[in-house]
């Protein structure tokens, strides 16, 4: 792989993971709600399902949307769905820090199921491929989706990083659920956006 190359597939998965999405939105109200460590269950499983996506597109995937095209529109719905669901449990949630029981915290199935539900992700996937690696290669499939996991990761994790550190700001029940409701409404226009984009 060229540097030039390596250098352009960095900068676009860079872009794609650190923009503001549904996944990133979750991973902000996770560091708020349970603190760095905790939240990167949501940011390993968010990393790992991207990536597998990214490796199948890689590897035909996409040929299965070119042959089935409404298969896309079912996926939109589900992330629809998976969205309202993700923001109802955000906005219900009492705004206590730390539940030792751990049953509240995003895990990593479903950040792996946001990404898969992620009508964002299909695209970033198939045009990342579709700009890197349209010849199929792949050794370069991987190599891409290596990258990728790093990056994915580290911006996703940076995401939670904030919301672990706004904590401090954030010191109360009242406060967080504020910040909750507001992440909800956050993941509601996302979910509004992909019904009218």
């Amino acid at each position: 792989m060229t540097t030039t190359l390596f250098l352009s597939m960095a900068a676009f998965a860079l872009a794609a993971s650190i923009s503001p999405g549904p996944v990133n939105i979750v991973a902000l109200a996770s560091g708020v709600q349970h603190g760095f460590r905790p939240s990167l269950r949501h940011v390993t499983g968010a990393t790992i399902g991207f990536c597998l996506l990214l490796l199948l597109i890689g590897l035909g995937l996409n040929e299965i949307l070119i042959q089935w095209p409404h298969l896309t529109r079912v996926i939109q719905w589900a992330g629809v769905g998976f969205l309202l669901y993700m923001a109802w449990k955000l906005a219900r949630d009492n705004g206590e820090f730390g539940r030792k029981d751990g049953v509240h915290t995003p895990s990593a199935l479903n950040g792996a199921i946001m990404q898969w539900l992620n009508p964002k992700a299909w695209l970033a996937s198939i045009a990342g491929m579709g700009a890197y690696v349209a010849d199929g290669d792949p050794v370069l499939v991987w190599q891409f989706a290596a990258l990728y996991f790093v990056i994915c990761y580290g911006s996703v994790a940076c995401w939670a990083g904030i919301g672990a550190f706004l904590q401090h700001a954030l010191n109360e029940p009242r406060r967080i659920r504020l910040f909750n409701r507001v992440m909800a409404a956050l993941l509601i226009a996302s979910a509004v956006y992909l019904i009218l984009g």
